[in-house]
């Protein structure tokens, strides 16, 4: 590895691989193609794959907490309550991006990438000892949700320096990680808990996230350094119309993207659509198809643009919510997860692809605009859920797939608009 600096921040550091005898350098921004031969795209999207199976795949989890907590742990607890939990440490992933994405910026990666990975393996062992509601609360909230908010954006923005084309497939191949860790975690947590219980259930999965951490913590490194340190917003950029545009369509969707991750389980096994055994391997079947689908669709990204592929992914996942309504079948629940997960995959995995390639001029400041991106898009997150528990207390499972959908044809309507803006009406023009 070759570093260059000139008595400033920004370095220019040279990678070389090699392959058959041969050295391969990679300096600058890495075209997509070349890496492509190395293998996983360089082992930076292996390292990020490593890094992202505990953030999200910890919160793709939460719907086993959830009916585990509605039956056992926290049966006086209402569904709404109790989605707080997940709707925060959601919330908190993003919305410590506000501040993450700066510190990135400033040269703070590995500060930030050791105090998350703490924070996260803390909060994990803290959850297998609590008893009540606020510990719940305190630990697996506040505690791994700020813990993955501090790697969440850096893990992302990092690749942009490293790829200047299909950046789009790198990050769907790094986002495909969680989905990854939302297959796994389910299947621990609902194999081992009638034969350890819950607290040491909880340990072993702490356990596999700390495995899991010690590899990024000891391999990943920052490529290049901003000139020099920004602000904590880059208000500037809400005046670029699809920028802002496409910030309000993410929140509206994210507030009724997560319904499905929440709520399934605990529909199929009240409405006794299958059987318990069953129902706790709907999140591994709806997360192993959102792996594709936060990769698949991210290929089509990179040649026909973001825009054009997250639009309809998004009225697809609407219009699958609504066909929770009439489901009676085991069958068909299955299949509808499977679907669901593949084509709101793209919702999770396309956001940060849209943001770079809004910032292609301004490089320097992806992460400060990733970071205020996903702070505004965390509000959704924060308050979708528990609306929707409410709206089920209030009118039953219909009602809280309805909310849920209806929101994603809002973020959908919303993503058209700030595609218009930025490209135009042409249907076939890159966007």
């Amino acid at each position: 590895m070759e570093v260059y600096g000139h008595g400033c921040r920004c370095l220019e550091v040279s990678f070389y691989y090699s392959i058959h005898g041969e050295y391969f350098k990679v300096s600058r921004y890495p075209r997509g193609h070349q890496n492509l031969c190395i293998g996983l795209y360089t082992p930076r999207d292996f390292l990020n794959i490593v890094l992202t199976t505990p953030l999200r795949g910890i919160i793709n989890t939460f719907g086993s907490y959830q009916a585990y907590y509605e039956s056992d742990l926290l049966p006086n607890s209402s569904a709404s309550a109790i989605s707080w939990i997940g709707s925060i440490q959601a919330f908190l992933l993003l919305m410590v991006g506000a501040l993450t994405g700066p510190l990135y910026d400033a040269g703070y990666f590995r500060s930030l990438l050791i105090l998350g990975s703490f924070l996260l393996v803390l909060g994990q062992m803290m959850l297998s000892l609590c008893h009540s509601y606020w510990q719940v609360l305190l630990a697996q909230a506040f505690c791994i949700g700020m813990g993955t908010g501090m790697i969440f954006v850096p893990s992302i923005a990092i690749l942009s320096t490293y790829f200047s084309t299909h950046i789009g497939l790198a990050i769907g191949i790094a986002a495909s990680g969680s989905s990854f860790g939302g297959v796994i975690y389910p299947i621990v947590f609902h194999k081992l808990l009638p034969q350890l219980g819950f607290a040491w259930t909880t340990r072993v999965l702490g356990f596999i996230i700390l495995a899991t951490m010690i590899v990024p913590n000891i391999c990943m490194r920052v490529r290049v350094l901003p000139a020099k340190s920004r602000s904590l917003l880059d208000l500037r950029a809400f005046l670029i119309p699809a920028y802002s545009l496409q910030v309000a369509g993410f929140f509206c969707g994210f507030m009724g993207l997560y319904m499905p991750f929440f709520y399934a389980q605990v529909y199929a096994l009240q409405r006794h659509i299958t059987n318990e055994n069953l129902a706790f391997y709907l999140l591994a079947v709806m997360n192993s198809t959102s792996t594709f689908g936060r990769i698949i669709p991210n290929i089509f990204a990179d040649e026909i643009g973001p825009f054009n592929v997250v639009i309809p992914c998004t009225l697809i996942s609407a219009l699958l919510c609504f066909c929770f309504i009439p489901l009676s079948s085991s069958a068909g629940i299955i299949v509808l997860m499977a679907f669901y997960g593949f084509f709101s995959g793209s919702f999770v995995s396309l956001p940060p692809t849209i943001v770079v390639n809004l910032s292609m001029d301004a490089r320097d400041k992806i992460g400060t605009r990733l970071g205020q991106s996903f702070a505004f898009i965390s509000l959704g997150v924060l308050i979708g859920t528990p609306i929707g528990g409410v709206v089920l207390e209030k009118g039953g499972f219909a009602a809280l797939w309805s909310f849920g959908g209806s929101m994603l044809v809002l973020s959908g309507g919303l993503l058209v608009a700030a595609r218009v803006s930025w490209r135009g009406w042409g249907v076939l023009r890159k966007a």
